[in-house]
């Protein structure tokens, strides 16, 4: 767990961050409401705030590798990965890594998807932080961490920009695979 009283300011930080995320009704189907994380990327303030507060969280963790969720979940495991000075491993898609994968299926909120990671990218026992930019109903993170868990990695925990609270993911993630989970911003979902 993460103790955000430790965070200097961090409430007054979110706030921010809050502010700088748009949303779109009905996308990118009728029915859900679409948390844009393009505008906090294109605000310099938000997006270097959104980093430094994940960079506090996680600093004293030694992390091995940030594991990074295709494709919104690259952008802030990177930067994240440079400063925890760590490496970053990329979740993708089908067919993407040009060497030998390990896959799994998932159910998203509006159907259904593939992710694959590189069987060589971590190993057993290295410590991992798992981030992506949204936690919604936890399909998408509950197939991160058995990728990971196929490899034998130890995960740590499981960051998120955005959460979705009333969807449930963040239960769905600790009552079947007892994973801490640690949003910054926090919308409900409907």
């Amino acid at each position: 767990m993460i103790d955000t009283s430790k965070i200097k300011d961090f409430d007054k930080r979110i706030e921010k961050i809050k502010e700088s995320i748009a949303y779109v009704q009905d996308f990118p189907i009728k029915g859900i409401l679409f948390r844009d994380i393009t505008t906090l990327l294109e605000d310099k303030d938000s997006l270097k705030e959104t980093i430094d507060l994940l960079v506090d969280a996680y600093k004293d963790k030694n992390i091995d590798y940030v594991v990074a969720a295709d494709a919104r979940g690259f952008l802030f495991g990177t930067a994240l990965a440079y400063f925890l000075g760590c490496g970053v491993v990329l979740v993708r898609k089908p067919g993407k890594l040009p060497r030998k994968t390990i896959s799994q299926s998932y159910d998203l909120e509006y159907g259904k998807n593939v992710l694959e990671i590189s069987v060589d990218s971590i190993k057993k026992g290295d410590n991992v932080l798992l981030i992506d930019d949204l936690l919604a109903t936890g399909g998408t993170a509950g197939a991160m961490i058995q990728l990971v868990r196929k490899l034998e990695a130890n995960i740590v925990s499981f960051a998120f920009v955005i959460e979705l609270f009333d969807l449930g993911g963040s239960k769905y993630l600790k009552d079947n695979f007892d994973v801490d989970t640690f949003s910054l911003v926090k919308f409900p979902g409907h």
